[in-house]
Formats: structure tokens, sequence, C-alpha cells
């Protein structure tokens, strides 16, 4: 009888344990899942106020150098903290304020196009989660092309 019943209760915190763990497991997934939401909901926002001020700007406003191909400055971590800007001063839920860096380069197929790679990167609670999002902008006679693509692996 006293066998049955250990039996039982070893069986009982077996389940207890296993559940214990699925539920930290899930609160891991949900957190991390949260965090990656906020990331993302900054870069974008990011990307879009970055994207605002490239069509907004007048002729008289400083452009950045043309280079050929496309820029690799984002690719840099030290380079981007140096040129991005702050469209906003804080992002809420983040830890830091997303960033934006916009590099103007040149289209070698099309010579009166003005093209912008515009890289973003928003942060969550810690600033180990990050998203990074990039918009290729051209604008020609009047017409503006967007190519948008999120970068899954985030620069050194």
């Amino acid at each position: 009888m006293l066998a049955i019943v250990l039996l039982i209760a070893a069986m009982m915190l077996a389940t207890s344990a296993i559940w214990f763990e699925t539920s930290l497991a899930a609160a891991r997934a949900a957190t991390n899942a949260r965090d990656y939401l906020q990331a993302f909901h900054a870069a974008d926002s990011a990307l879009g106020l970055c994207e605002r001020n490239v069509l907004s700007a007048t002729g008289d406003s400083p452009n950045p150098p043309l280079t050929s191909g496309e820029p690799a400055q984002w690719r840099l971590e030290t380079a981007f903290d140096a040129g991005a800007l702050t469209p906003v001063p804080q992002w809420p839920g983040s830890s830091r304020a997303p960033q934006c860096l916009i590099e103007r380069w040149r289209l070698a197929s099309r010579p009166n196009a003005s093209a912008y790679l515009l890289s973003a990167r928003g942060f969550g609670q810690s600033s180990e989660s990050q998203v990074w999002l990039q918009l290729e902008l051209v604008t020609e006679d009047g017409a503006i092309e967007r190519h948008w693509r999120r970068v899954a692996a985030r620069p050194f």
C-alpha cells in the first residue's frame, strides 16, 4: 500500500515539474516574441520617419556623398552609430531610441535617379534584442520606388 502511494506521489511530482518547466518555456517564448515585436515596430517607425525626411528634403539641404554600388556603411556598427539619426528621442518600452542611417548611392543603370539606402535599427527591452530593417528608395521623374527588406543577422 505504501509503495502505491509513493508511486502516485512521485508521478504527481514529475508531472508538476514538467508542467512548471513548460510554463517557464512558454513565458520565455512570450517575452522573446514581445521583445522582437517591440524592436520591429521601433525600427519600422524609424524607417518611415527617415523616408519622410528624405522625400521632403529640399535641394539646399546637404546631401551625403554618392557611392557607386550598394552602400556598406550600415554594415559597420561603429560607422552606423556615428552617422545614424535618432528620429524620435525615446521609444516606449525600448532600452534605446531607434536609429536610422541614410546612405545615398548612384545607380549605374539609371543616371537620372536619386537612390538612397535607409537602414533602421530598433531595440526591445534589452539592447541585445535588435531588429534591423532596410528600405531602398529610388526617385526618378517624380516616381518613387520602395524596396523593403529585413536584415537577417545584425552587422558587426
